[in-house]
């Protein structure tokens, strides 16, 4: 199709594809207020400070994404000091983001409530900033299900606690229900980054979300329990059987909403236990520490590749 004065238009590839939002009172407002990341559209220059960023790169934990931004600037050459990549949420409490060259190391609490009100506010930047070719990845930490702990899953589907590719939320006192699905090809780049590195076993499976760590996971050791040992098996084993591998609060809502908006997204989590064998995180905490390294090892390759045009 030819665009007025003869220039042919370009076929839309991951490269230039923009972040759109689905939200059209956005273009109305005369300032956009990012008030959990401490930034606006009137006091920032947002193409200035953000327009590059190919990589949005998200965790839960405030000192691992800041170590994650250490990480990545090493790797890349881009300086390790915190001078060097400073907070920039510095006026909030609320999340951390650091910026690495093309990358974006951004923290979002526990849970989909979180992750929901960091992910509304990041990708209203990306679209104020005119970003394009943005890939989005979850780094985090999971219960696994049959697997032995430290191994590293690969989401393939973000299901819900009935093991559906939903994510379910009330709006305006209504039922809104939007799909999961995580993109496929970036699934199959990041296992075969894992198989590069081979430091690791990596799996490809679904992830559960759920909406609480306790009951809403099988727990026996919350406060409130109204189930037996036999019933948590029965269900974890549904779960398997279901194709799920590892359970966490987040993968649900980061699947829905970067699709929704034109992201390509990806979970990478390891696994702290074996669900079908406890409940309570009982390994060494320098041994965790390593375990939390490998999602950022595989994700750092991936995004090398990437740079490097593999």
């Amino acid at each position: 199709m030819a665009l007025q004065g003869g220039g042919a238009k370009e076929p839309e590839t991951h490269s230039n594809r923009c972040v759109r939002l689905c939200n059209p009172n956005i273009a109305t407002m005369k300032e956009d207020i990012l008030y959990h990341l401490s930034l606006s559209t009137s006091s920032h220059d947002l193409p200035a400070m953000f327009g590059d960023v190919k990589f949005v790169c998200v965790g839960g934990s405030p000192s691992r994404m800041s170590a994650f931004a250490k990480y990545v600037a090493s790797e890349l050459g881009l300086g390790q000091s915190g001078e060097d990549h400073p907070n920039i949420c510095t006026g909030t409490d609320r999340f951390v983001m650091f910026k690495v060259g093309p990358v974006l190391s951004v923290s979002h609490g526990m849970g989909v409530p979180s992750m929901a009100i960091m992910l509304h506010e990041v990708l209203k930047l990306l679209y104020h900033a005119r970003c394009s070719g943005v890939t989005a990845i979850r780094l985090g930490t999971s219960g696994g299900i049959g697997l032995e702990p430290g191994s590293v899953v690969i989401t393939r589907q973000a299901v819900d606690a009935c093991f559906k590719p939903e994510f379910e939320q009330l709006v305006l006192g209504k039922r809104v229900v939007r799909g999961t699905d995580l993109d496929a090809g970036l699934a199959q780049e990041l296992l075969q980054c894992s198989a590069d590195l081979g430091e690791f076993p990596t799996v490809m499976g679904n992830t559960m979300c759920t909406l609480d760590f306790y009951e809403g996971q099988g727990r026996l050791d919350g406060a409130l329990c109204s189930y037996t040992e036999q019933d948590k098996q029965e269900y974890l084993r549904a779960a398997h059987a279901a194709g799920v591998r590892n359970i966490e609060m987040e993968s649900s809502v980061l699947a829905a909403m970067c699709s929704a908006c034109g992201l390509p997204a990806a979970v990478v989590c390891v696994t702290l236990l074996d669900r079908l064998r406890g409940d309570q995180v009982s390994s060494p905490h320098d041994l965790l520490a390593k375990f939390e390294q490998r999602p950022q090892r595989l994700v750092v390759h991936f995004i090398k590749k990437r740079l490097a045009g593999a």
